[in-house]
């Protein structure tokens, strides 16, 4: 009976110690927590007899930017991929030569709502990127910023899948510094017109690192400057669709007031090239794909007369609000790391764009 006492009682000092350790430790800061490698792939990944298709998602793949990363994708005959898309503002006729082929799906799928699927690599470029688009449904915007983004990071984490997140320039402001390194923070409104999008796209970078540090998952993170090329929406609000859209109708291009605020546009061919390799390579990211040819919004305007129609007017309009005065990337963390820098330039790009929306508008060049 002494000896059953005596054993409880140094039981009970011990679990009282380790009690009290732990109770120190968490006032301290300190977790005891062990950190586990993601799970893994598919064991078809690793099986020595069969060598399975990469399964890639690609949210957002029936937009602009997205179908045009799938026609790139699918050129690959390793490559199986997966569209998930709500046609907010993406359509499937960006994506009508890959219906019914056999490594092409097609899933109608809001990403604020949880997707099972088993893949190998994300692409999320899920979300409006257009000043009209996003200011049309604020709260939407946010969400498929931040819901979307936790979703799939849950899915990477569940599946052991790479995931690459499409953030913005935006994430920038109105930038104090010029042009803009990945290093620099941001000069951002958190209760403008445009937060919903600027203030998404920086919380979702943030889940991704959380995510990556607290569970390792393998993150990208691109931050894409303004970007240009067929299938952009006629009318979106972004100014270089608007102004090949104008010219075409013969209407004057508007130009916002002063004129004189600054862009750089990337070539879509060049952006997808961007993006491939920051996900086949080894950096996290975050890193500026653009391109850093910088014009005002008057050269523009001048350069789009010139080339598609010189007997259109130029029309300063008002200003939207918070509308950044300078946007350039800085691009030396591409050059080094990717080995990626854009081909296309500004004017050889334009007449590719054109040729597209001649042929939606239906509107013949004229001899």
């Amino acid at each position: 009976m002494g000896l059953i006492f005596q054993l409880g009682e140094t039981l009970f000092a011990f679990f009282g110690l380790r009690s009290e350790q732990m109770a120190n430790n968490s006032s301290n800061g300190e977790h005891q927590t062990t950190k586990k490698p993601p799970p893994t792939p598919s064991p078809l990944r690793f099986s020595k007899f069969f060598q399975p298709n990469m399964r890639i998602l690609v949210t957002g793949g029936a937009g602009f930017i997205g179908s045009h990363l799938v026609d790139k994708l699918m050129e690959n005959e390793k490559n199986e991929v997966i569209v998930a898309d709500n046609y907010f503002t993406g359509s499937k006729d960006n994506l009508q030569k890959w219906i019914g082929h056999p490594r092409f799906e097609l899933i109608r799928h809001d990403v604020t709502e949880p997707l099972l699927v088993e893949v190998d690599q994300i692409y999320h470029l899920a979300c409006p990127a257009s000043p009209i688009f996003y200011k049309y449904n604020p709260v939407k915007t946010i969400k498929t910023n931040v819901i979307g983004t936790l979703n799939m990071l849950g899915l990477a984490k569940r599946v052991g899948a790479r995931i690459l997140l499409t953030s913005t320039s935006e994430v920038y402001g109105d930038p104090l510094v010029h042009p803009q390194p990945e290093s620099y923070w941001g000069n951002v409104n958190p209760i403008g017109v445009r937060s919903c999008y600027d203030e998404g796209k920086r919380v979702a970078e943030t889940l991704m690192f959380d995510y990556h540090r607290q569970h390792g998952i393998e993150i990208r993170i691109a931050r894409i400057f303004n970007t240009y090329g067929p299938r952009m929406n006629i009318d979106d609000g972004r100014v270089v669709s608007n102004f090949i859209a104008q010219a075409l109708r013969d209407e004057p291009l508007t130009v916002q007031h002063p004129g004189t605020q600054t862009r750089s546009f990337c070539y879509v061919s060049d952006m997808v090239n961007g993006l491939i390799k920051l996900m086949e390579g080894e950096h996290t990211g975050p890193i500026n794909i653009g391109n850093p040819g910088e014009f005002t919004m008057i050269e523009l305007a001048e350069t789009v007369k010139e080339l598609i129609n010189p007997k259109v007017e130029i029309k300063m309009v008002e200003n939207t609000p918070d509308d950044p005065r300078q946007r350039k990337p800085d691009i030396t963390k591409a050059k080094e790391l990717l080995g990626w820098e854009p081909k296309i330039k500004l004017r050889d790009g334009l007449p590719l764009m054109e040729e597209d929306f001649r042929l939606r508008l239906g509107v013949s060049k004229k001899i």
